[in-house]
């Protein structure tokens, strides 16, 4: 959708496809960074993007054995907006489709699933799709899977994927929100659980982590044991713990994290998750799936106004944004291995505070530093000057 909308705000006629009806499903990417914050600013679309309902984070806090600590404080950080907006995907892809529209030459096709890849002569040449009314091909100089980490794209083109490995998946679930709650978004540990809460006004969005491949052990203890676990790590909840009463309501995300070995072929770009799977630590998939479809629009608005890009201008995005994709996922399989892994093989109680946190709580400075990787990352995207002006038609 942004590179959509980039692209059409250029000039370049272009076709987004979605197969649901709406984009009212519950995403897990709700976390809008300062980093793309600072693009809906260069596009002149920052205040009214704020003026959709959303909720700020200013810190990451987390409360580990007891102890509240801050980790993240995005208050130096050198953007307009020095905080986390949690705005729910929906929102934002609605308001991008509401600020798309007015260019004639971007198409919004719902309830369309693009299922394969066309190739022709070593090249892709477009999609084979399926709508209510049948399956129809759509050709285009450049096709763009940026269909998630599931991609039909990407499997399609048979792209080496590279497993990175997660130790952790998570559990997913809603629960309701009093005002008297505390306000912080963060993550709360204590022995061998971690329980991510982010305050979402009327409800809280809660991630429980737990070993990879462990779900079935974790439903075989039953909603009892599971609404204790909850309640022990965020006794504020109390009753409202048993709102979980059907695992229907607590959906498992499988974690990945990867990488296709080669993001491109003649004719077809993978970018965002279709790319590079991200860990949820940090919340930063979404936001780098923004600053890929910057960086493609950047790089390729001028090849698409006189036809299909070559190969080596599609290899120049993978060239462009390898290496902030790397050292992000560097930094997340090292919390994942040393952190949240080493958290839920705790088996012995503890009140204290791990050594680093007790540095953290005494070095406040040194907050800037989570707050700068998740927020703003390792190269920040900024939409070319010719991008910035507005011109339907």
């Amino acid at each position: 959708m942004v590179l959509g909308y980039l692209l059409a705000r250029a000039g370049v006629r272009v076709v987004v496809l979605e197969k649901h009806a709406d984009f009212l499903r519950d995403f897990r990417g709700d976390t809008v960074h300062p980093s793309t914050l600072e693009i809906m600013y260069e596009l002149g679309l920052l205040g009214s993007f704020l003026r959709r309902r959303h909720e700020v984070i200013r810190q990451l806090t987390g409360v580990v054995n007891g102890h509240s600590v801050t980790i993240g404080d995005f208050s130096h950080i050198a953007t307009h907006c020095k905080f986390i907006a949690l705005m729910p995907q929906w929102e934002f892809l609605n308001f991008l489709a509401e600020e798309a529209k007015p260019f004639p030459n971007f198409a919004l096709q719902m309830e369309t699933r693009a299922t394969r890849l066309i190739e022709e002569n070593g090249r892709v040449t477009g999609v084979v799709a399926e709508d209510k009314n049948g399956t129809r091909e759509i050709r285009a100089d450049l096709v763009v899977a940026a269909d998630g980490r599931r991609s039909d794209m990407r499997e399609s083109a048979k792209l080496e994927v590279i497993d990175l490995k997660s130790p952790i998946d998570v559990f997913w679930m809603r629960i309701s929100r009093l005002p008297n709650d505390p306000d912080a978004t963060g993550g709360r540990f204590a022995t061998g659980r971690i329980l991510v809460m982010i305050n979402r006004n009327d409800y809280w969005q809660c991630a429980y982590v737990v070993p990879k491949d462990s779900a079935d052990r974790v439903r075989a203890a039953g909603l009892a044991q599971f609404q204790k676990n909850i309640l022990g790590l965020a006794p504020f909840l109390g009753e409202r713990v048993r709102e979980l009463d059907d695992w229907e309501k607590i959906k498992l995300l499988t974690v990945q994290v990867n990488r296709l070995a080669e993001w491109a072929k003649p004719g077809l770009l993978c970018i965002g998750d279709a790319a590079h799977a991200m860990s949820p630590i940090g919340g930063v998939g979404i936001n780098l799936a923004v600053q890929d479809a910057v960086a493609t629009a950047n790089l390729l608005f001028m090849p698409l106004k006189s036809g299909a890009p070559t190969f080596a201008q599609l290899q120049a995005i993978q060239k462009r944004r390898e290496w902030p994709t790397k050292m992000t996922q560097s930094v997340q399989i090292f919390m994942q291995d040393n952190i949240l892994a080493r958290a839920l093989s705790d088996t012995a109680p503890s009140t204290d505070l791990p050594f680093a946190l007790k540095v953290l709580r005494r070095l406040t400075f040194l907050r800037r530093l989570p707050a700068r990787i998740f927020g703003v990352g390792f190269r920040s995207e900024h939409v070319h000057h010719a991008l910035r002006a507005k011109s339907p038609g």
